[in-house]
C-alpha cells in the first residue's frame, strides 16, 4: 500500500509535521520520502490526508457475554475502525463479569481476529457489585489491561484501598468512574436551575466530587495509580491539579461528549443525552476544554454505552445512561475545539493513553510495524443512522454538522478504510 503525499503527525517521530508518501509491505513501512512508486501497490491518495499512531479508547461497553443484543465485539470493533481506533478497552460490566481469568481469555481469544486490539478490563470486585475482591492478579496473567467496575463506581473505602495496594507490586492501574450513589442515587441529570425547570431529579456535582476526593486520598496512602475517567466538573479538576502538586499518581480523562453539550441540551428530553456522570453546567464545560488545553486532562475516552431502542426510546426517567461515541469521537474534539493543533489530539488520544496503560507506543517511521490512523482533520460531514456501525444506534450527534473525520486504520496488517 502506498499513501501518498499524507501529513505526519507523531510526536515520537522524526518525520512529525512533514508531509510524504508513506508505502507499507506486508504491514511494515518500508520507506517514507517524496514521489515513492511501487509497482502493484494500492495507491491511497486523496486531499487532506493526515496520519498519526493508531489511536486508543480507554473505556467502552462492548456488551459480550451477556448483551450481544447491544453491541458484540464484531460490531463494536467495526464502529472502533470506522472511529480511527486501532485499541479499545472494554469494561467488565458483561454477564458473567470480566471478573476472573477465564472470561479475559474468552474476550482475548474470541477478539484475536478482528481488526481493533480489544483490551479487556479486569473488575475489581466479583460481578462488580463492589462487594469483594475479584481474583485481579489471576486476570492480570491472563491478559486484563487495567482494572476497574467500569460503570459501577467503587462505593467501599476499604475495597478501593486494598485493590489499590494489590495492583501496586506489578504497576496496576485502576480506572474509576466518580460517582458518589449515597447522594441522590436516583437523580437523572445534574442539579441546578435547569434540573428544577424541568422537573426532572438531579444528581448535585458534589457526589463525583466526594469520591473524587476520597481516591485522591486513598492513592495517596496506598502509592499506588488511579485513573479517573468521566471527569466533568471545574472542582474536580482543581482537587486533581492540587494532587498532582503532592505527587499522587494520578491521571484523568474526559468524553467528547461533556466537551461538547451541557445540561442545558436536556430541555428536549433527548435521552441519548441521558449519561452518567450527567451533562454539568456551561461552566463546568468550559473548565474541562481549558483542561484539554493546558494539559490537565491526559487523555479522551469515548464512554461508548450502547443501548438499545427500547431503553432509549422511553420517558426520560426510565431511559439507561450511556451513548455511543466511538465513531464521532475525533470530529466532536475537533468540532468543539478548533484551535486546538492536531498533535495534541494526537497526543490524547494515542500517545498518553498507550503510556497510562504500558502499551507499546507505535511510531511513523520506516521499519516499524504499521499501526496506524488516518484521518482528514477538515472534512465536514455528519453521522447518519445508516452510517452507525455499531449494533445500537443511541447517539445525539446523529445529523449534527461535524468537521473532522476518520478515514480508517491500517493495524495488525490489516487496512479498515472508508475511501
Amino acid at each position: 500500500m502506498l499513501i501518498k503525499q499524507s501529513k505526519i503527525i507523531d510526536p515520537t517521530s522524526s518525520f512529525n509535521g512533514r508531509t510524504a508518501d508513506i508505502l507499507i509491505v506486508n504491514g511494515i513501512i518500508q520507506s517514507i520520502g517524496k514521489n515513492l512508486v511501487q509497482r502493484g501497490a494500492r495507491i491511497l491518495d486523496a486531499k487532506g490526508l493526515h496520519i498519526s499512531p493508531g489511536w486508543v479508547d480507554i473505556f467502552a461497553d462492548f456488551a459480550d457475554p451477556g448483551f450481544e443484543y447491544r453491541e458484540t465485539l464484531a460490531s463494536g470493533a467495526r464502529a472502533a475502525a470506522a472511529g480511527g481506533f486501532t485499541d479499545v478497552c472494554i469494561v467488565p460490566n458483561t454477564k458473567p463479569a470480566i471478573d476472573q481469568k477465564s472470561s479475559v481469555a474468552y474476550i482475548r481469544a474470541k477478539a484475536a481476529h478482528l481488526p481493533v486490539n480489544i483490551h479487556p478490563l479486569g473488575a475489581v470486585t466479583r460481578n462488580t457489585d463492589g462487594k469483594e475482591l475479584a481474583e485481579i492478579y489471576d486476570m492480570r496473567q491472563s491478559g486484563a489491561i487495567a482494572f476497574t467496575d467500569g460503570k459501577n463506581a467503587i462505593q467501599s473505602s476499604d475495597i478501593m484501598v486494598k485493590a489499590l495496594q494489590y495492583i501496586k507490586p506489578f504497576d496496576g492501574v485502576l480506572i474509576q468512574l466518580p460517582d458518589n450513589k449515597d447522594i441522590q442515587p436516583h437523580g437523572l441529570m445534574n442539579e441546578g436551575i435547569t434540573s428544577t425547570r424541568l422537573g426532572l431529579q438531579a444528581k448535585p456535582a458534589i457526589a463525583e466530587e466526594l469520591l473524587i476526593t476520597r481516591d485522591l486520598r486513598l492513592t495517596a496512602y496506598a502509592g499506588s495509580r488511579l485513573h479517573l475517567t468521566g471527569v466533568t466538573t471545574a472542582a474536580s479538576l482543581k482537587l486533581v491539579k492540587e494532587a498532582r502538586q503532592k505527587k499522587t499518581k494520578v491521571t484523568v480523562s474526559v468524553t467528547p461528549a461533556h466537551l461538547f453539550f451541557t445540561e442545558e441540551d436536556l430541555q428536549t428530553y433527548d435521552t441519548n443525552l441521558k449519561l452518567n456522570p450527567p451533562l454539568r453546567t456551561t461552566e463546568d464545560r468550559k473548565a474541562l476544554q481549558k483542561g484539554i488545553t493546558d494539559g490537565t486532562i491526559d487523555c479522551v475516552a469515548s464512554h461508548h454505552i450502547p443501548y438499545d431502542t427500547d431503553h432509549k426510546m422511553v420517558e426520560f426517567e426510565y431511559a439507561k445512561n450511556g451513548m455511543i461515541g466511538l465513531q464521532t469521537a475525533y470530529a466532536v474534539l475537533n468540532t468543539v475545539l478548533p484551535e486546538v493543533p492536531q498533535q495534541r489530539w494526537v497526543e490524547l488520544l494515542s500517545i498518553n493513553p498507550r503510556k497510562i496503560l504500558g502499551l507499546p507506543v507505535p511510531s511513523v517511521e520506516e521499519g516499524a510495524a504499521a499501526s496506524l490512523t488516518i484521518f482528514n482533520p477538515s472534512l465536514k460531514w455528519e453521522l447518519t443512522a445508516d452510517a452507525i456501525l455499531s449494533q445500537s444506534r443511541n447517539s445525539a450527534f446523529t445529523g449534527r454538522p461535524l468537521t473532522g473525520k476518520p478515514l480508517g486504520i491500517i493495524h495488525n496488517n490489516q487496512t479498515n478504510l472508508l475511501f
